[in-house]
């Protein structure tokens, strides 16, 4: 999301820097990094920490700083491993904001706003503020993308707020105090000048009890600054045109070509290649957000049927066993493929026939996305994101592109299964959806218009 919504805004010729840290693995893939003389110095608990600075000249408007501290960065995984998280991860995040925060004050260039995503630089808000008052300084305006709640850097006290070198009026409920310990996030909502979420819907969701994972008071005391705003798709990468991933490129005037990815896909998964088959699959986080238990136990049900199902996804290693009994169990019907494949995501998605999302909570999803656009029909439950970028048949008859169901549980998603097969034999009817679906637009531009205009709002502008 940060990616495109950044060649987004650099296409409109705003000026635009993206920091990340320098994560395995970029160096070798950007043989064009050039080291800045120039180092990030900053405190932490009583000692300095130092960083260079690697930049690439990704295009027009667009550069990307790296933060690169080998020590915090140079790791198999971006925040932890076999489902467990680095247990250095507040030192690690609260460096990455640091270093922000000090770019900001201090680099060649002045940034308006500063747009941060998550908890992991939830910080940057109030550090920036800090160093206001400290050096009178007239700090960007900053904005928050909440992009999943449910994950906040919640910790303690002692093991936190020494990291952050913060004067301890900052410890208090108003501030970054969260029952009695620093949440990362609850300090980007509460000194951000303006925040987003991912959809609508998810906007409107988590000022809720039930959404709010213990933040609602707080969100609802900011929804005159919360804003939800759809993600778009990067559909310079996610295309059925022009895409190195596939072996057959197609238009919505030659679905036909898709039956013939369809036929590459079960090929490679080792599935009976045949395409009167109504084929089924999911790339996801085996996660208990996704509903990935529910899909478990619809299949078990549904597998009776003449269907095949493929998963790509990683995760709970209790859920990993039980998508690899299942294929154990029925070899002919199933592919569980454990692991992050990029390539293979893009053939899954071209060759199935719908994609199952059927997530508890889902601040916005692009897989239902990406499947829109690969002419794959999505089966989702209503709920965030999903509800707002999908059509199902009972809302809109001729705009639908997908299949909705409300319950979260076993029998709803097997309901909306059995839906998927009677629309598989309904090829006129199926053949229209999948139209719909490859030309529903959820590019970039109109989702960038919506940021330009809550930047504006932040900087006090209402033009």
């Amino acid at each position: 999301m940060v990616s495109a919504l950044a060649k987004s805004l650099a296409s409109e010729g705003h000026e635009v820097g993206v920091v990340t840290p320098l994560y395995r693995g970029i160096v070798d893939r950007f043989s064009e990094l050039r080291r800045l003389d120039y180092e990030v110095v900053v405190p932490m608990n009583g000692t300095i920490e130092t960083s260079a600075i690697q930049t690439l000249e990704y295009r027009k408007n667009l550069t990307v700083y790296f933060v690169d501290h080998p020590g915090y960065y140079d790791r198999a995984a971006l925040y932890g491993e076999e489902n467990m998280e680095y247990p250095d991860n507040p030192s690690r995040f609260v460096f990455f904001s640091k270093a922000v925060a000090h770019l900001a004050r201090y680099f060649s260039w002045r940034p308006d706003i500063v747009h941060v995503h998550d908890w992991q630089a939830g910080l940057v808000p109030v550090l920036m503020k800090n160093q206001a008052l400290l050096e009178a300084w007239n700090a960007p305006s900053s904005v928050l993308t909440i992009h999943n709640l449910a994950y906040q850097g919640h910790y303690s006290r002692a093991r936190m707020f020494p990291l952050t070198n913060l004067p301890e009026e900052f410890f208090n409920p108003l501030g970054v105090e969260f029952n009695g310990g620093v949440n990362c996030l609850k300090s980007g909502i509460v000194y951000s000048d303006a925040i987003t979420t991912v959809s609508p819907r998810y906007a409107r969701e988590i000022c809720t009890e039930e959404y709010g994972c213990s933040l609602d008071p707080i969100l609802r005391g900011r929804q005159n600054i919360l804003t939800g705003i759809l993600n778009g798709v990067d559909y310079e990468e996610w295309n059925t045109t022009k895409n190195i991933h596939l072996h057959h490129h197609y238009t919505p005037k030659s679905l036909k070509k898709k039956a013939l990815n369809k036929r590459e896909l079960q090929h490679e998964l080792g599935l009976p290649v045949d395409e009167t088959i109504p084929m089924f699959g999911t790339v996801t986080r085996l996660v208990d957000q996704k509903g990935v238990d529910i899909i478990l136990g619809a299949l078990e049900e549904m597998l009776a049927c003449n269907m095949q199902f493929v998963l790509l996804g990683s995760g709970d290693p209790e859920i990993q066993r039980a998508y690899l009994s299942l294929e154990r169990r029925f070899p002919k019907k199933v592919c569980s493929r454990i692991g992050y494949d990029l390539a293979l995501s893009h053939r899954i998605e071209a060759g199935i026939d719908f994609f199952l999302m059927p997530s508890r909570f889902e601040p916005c999803g692009l897989n239902q996305m990406y499947s829109l656009r690969y002419g794959t029909i999505p089966i989702v439950r209503r709920t965030g994101g999903l509800d707002d970028s999908v059509v199902d048949l009972t809302e809109n008859l001729g705009r639908a592109d997908g299949i909705k169901f409300s319950e979260f549980s076993m029998p709803a998603l097997a309901k909306a299964i059995k839906k998927a097969l009677v629309l598989f034999e309904t090829p006129d009817l199926f053949d229209k959806m999948r139209v719909n679906a490859m030309t529903a637009d959820f590019s970039w531009k109109r989702t960038t218009a919506d940021y330009l205009a809550v930047y504006r709002a932040a900087l006090g502008k209402t033009e």
